[in-house]
């Protein structure tokens, strides 16, 4: 989850002489702000995630579709939520926070500094066509993520073996330095980048469709004579966004699934999961069992229906 800087004011004359103080504190606010949300939206994520590795604690329940056909559902968020609790107790659904916060807070460092640099360099250019200026920005922005992913990924990774030890209720995951200390002991420094790849491209590829698709809705489909074209416009961006997502989930989850594989958790070990030898491998086996979008839901969740070996 990464946070927006959009709501950064852009710097003017009066930088050099307020500058420091201003910026430090528009930063701590930022950080601060970022924490709050991931701090309030953590529940759902350690969901996602646990759902995401396959761990099912509760048996499905016997519905009907709105077609009358009867069906399996396993339980939602709710339901999920209610058992965490029961297990570990409320404080329970926050484990794993802490790395997320302190990837939160180095993403936000990062971004905030690239920003303003990005802001300098498009002063100096405003001759450019709307196409190249979006290739450029979005080029610039591609930068920034892969920069700020390769610096938080191994605190994604520390965050995801900490939720999910809840399968095997293993205690080999704590705080931050402990997890430090452990993966490089046992993995070096490898182990801190493992299902990197496919977040990455993941992010890539969702960046670049968005903004293209978000560019070219603008340009050719709505109407500089429709009374609402800008609000329109503010909002297909963000449309996009969502849309998007679900093309790019599985990149994520694969990088979720390789991040606790063959770690010596249970849920990243036989007969949880098979011990994969790249994501690519993770990905075929997850396609080959029809579960690629696998946690991309927290309501209404069918049992899957695997396919038949010919």
């Amino acid at each position: 989850m990464m946070l927006s800087q959009e709501n950064i004011p852009p710097q003017g004359e009066y930088e050099e002489q307020d500058e420091t103080p201003t910026g430090g504190n528009m930063e701590a606010a930022v950080v601060l702000l970022g924490a709050g949300m991931t701090a309030a939206t953590h529940p759902l994520l350690y969901v996602k995630l646990l759902i995401q590795v396959g761990h099912e604690p509760l048996p499905p329940t016997l519905g009907t579709t709105m077609f009358g056909r009867r069906v399996l559902y396993l339980p939602g968020f709710f339901s999920y939520a209610r058992h965490i609790v029961q297990v570990d107790g409320k404080s329970g659904l926050f484990r794993g926070l802490s790395p997320r916060i302190a990837s939160i807070a180095i993403s936000t460092v990062i971004r905030t500094k690239t920003k303003k640099t990005a802001k300098l360099d498009s002063k100096s250019d405003n001759t450019q066509t709307p196409l190249r200026k979006l290739m450029k920005e979005t080029s610039h922005e591609m930068l920034v993520q892969c920069l700020s992913r390769i610096a938080t990924h191994p605190f994604h990774v520390m965050s995801v073996r900490c939720m999910a030890q809840f399968v095997g209720r293993e205690v080999k995951y704590s705080g931050i330095l402990s997890s430090i200390s452990r993966i490089f002991k046992e993995e070096g420094v490898a182990g801190f980048y493992v299902g990197l790849m496919p977040h990455v491209l993941g992010e890539v590829l969702f960046l670049w469709c968005c903004n293209l698709l978000a560019h070219l809705i603008n340009t050719y489909a709505v109407d500089d004579g429709f009374s609402q074209a800008s609000a329109v416009r503010s909002y297909t961006k963000f449309v996009m966004g969502f849309a998007v997502s679900i093309l790019t989930y599985p990149f994520m989850l694969v990088a979720d699934v390789m991040a606790v594989n063959n770690c010596g958790l249970t849920a990243g070990l036989p007969p949880h999961s098979p011990i994969f030898t790249s994501w690519l491998h993770c990905w075929n086996y997850l396609s080959h069992k029809g579960l690629l979008f696998r946690g991309s839901s927290f309501f209404s969740r069918r049992v899957p229906v695997m396919p038949i070996n010919n």
